[in-house]
């Protein structure tokens, strides 16, 4: 049963759309500003050392706790419906993750849409991975993990160094993943009154505007409809009341027929990304634990 906590934040947000219907319509500037002020209402009590640093071109950040071993490094795609999100927004997030996982964490400022569209985000991931190569990292050193729009950028970053023969890292976490950039999954319908977090007119016009003309069920995309043989092992974690539920659990389906090794957690009662509210929500701390304990696992 989801802690009070949960509840009492569902209601906020269900309130706070009563009073502000979604429109369906996609105000760039509105949706980053949101973002970024949603995101700093969740911070992290974590003791953190931020570095900037520049990955081949690509803006970025090293993160490190008190816990940080030197010797391993996850490569943080944030989310933000491609359009939206930053290092910023999403640093206390990462952060949190790389403390559980007693790792660093390179977060970087991959490119966004509208100014950039498919497969500028795919390119700019590729970019950072082959840096944090360049830069001592072994592949069995490295972990990839991203939210959202950031999990699916993950998923198709495996694909792309699977399709271009480097080597895979030693494993990737998706929080609440955007593997299905149709927007046609199941959960789009049964889901679209518990999510409170996500309007699918709004998500749907992200997809179309990250896309630009490429077709919608390009793997690279949207990894579901990828080849996924031979990818390390998966963490993905979704709540239930998601708009995005089946992007998670169609993608971890066919991943396991594939004959990958995929970890698919469903968090009863919970919202998209509630991993964000990890200094309210005890959900958000055990699953970040999880994850801890996951990525710990894999060496």
């Amino acid at each position: 049963m989801p802690s009070w906590q949960s509840r009492l934040i569902k209601t906020y947000f269900q309130l706070r759309r009563l009073q502000h219907p979604p429109s369906g319509m996609l105000d760039i500037e509105k949706e980053r500003a949101e973002t970024e002020a949603l995101a700093a209402n969740f911070g992290t009590k974590i003791t953190l050392t931020c570095t900037p640093v520049n990955a081949n071109g690509i803006p970025a950040e090293w993160i490190t706790t008190p816990t940080t071993a030197a010797n391993r490094v996850m490569l943080y795609l944030h989310g933000g419906s491609y359009n939206s999100g930053s290092i910023v927004s999403h640093r206390s997030l990462a952060a949190n993750i790389a403390h559980a996982a007693n790792t660093r964490a390179l977060i970087i400022a991959y490119r966004l849409a509208p100014e950039h569209r498919f497969p500028a985000a795919v390119e700019d991931a590729m970019i950072a991975y082959r840096w944090l190569l360049e830069n001592q990292f072994s592949p069995e050193q490295i972990i990839v993990a991203g939210d959202s729009c950031g999990g699916g950028l993950a998923l198709a970053l495996l694909l792309s160094l699977r399709e271009t023969e480097l080597p895979l890292p030693a494993a990737a976490v998706c929080l609440s993943p955007w593997t299905d950039l149709t927007c046609t999954g199941a959960s789009w319908e049964t889901n679209r009154k518990t999510d409170v977090m996500l309007d699918p007119g709004t998500l749907r016009k992200s997809a179309e505007l990250y896309l630009g003309e490429a077709n919608p069920r390009t793997p690279l995309a949207s990894p579901l409809y990828g080849d996924y043989h031979g990818l390390p092992p998966l963490l993905i974690q979704v709540g239930s009341e998601e708009l995005l539920l089946t992007d998670a659990t169609a993608f971890a389906e066919q991943a396991k027929a594939a004959g990958v090794r995929v970890t698919l957690q469903i968090w009863d009662g919970m919202q998209h990304e509630w991993h964000f509210a990890a200094n309210i929500l005890p959900e958000s701390r055990q699953a970040i634990e999880q994850i801890g304990q996951f990525i710990q696992a894999c060496r």
